[in-house]
């Protein structure tokens, strides 16, 4: 799946203090293999470099219980 600048994404990645977190993408970066990376903002800082395969879609609707 492919994400586009201000989506809201979910990052999956265990080795990272934002894993499980929901964030933005902020910057879509294409490499020379034709894929793409990531910049993904949270509340409390971002993580760059980020591959397609570690995010996914956020859900719009607030849980807010």
């Amino acid at each position: 799946m492919e994400f586009d600048e201000d989506d809201s994404v979910v990052l999956h990645d265990k080795h990272s203090e934002f894993d499980g977190e929901v964030g933005t993408v902020t910057q879509v970066v294409e490499t020379m293999f034709g894929d793409a990376t990531y910049t993904i903002s949270f509340e409390e800082g971002q993580e760059v470099g980020i591959s397609a395969d570690q995010l996914e879609e956020a859900d719009d609707a607030d849980d807010g219980e």
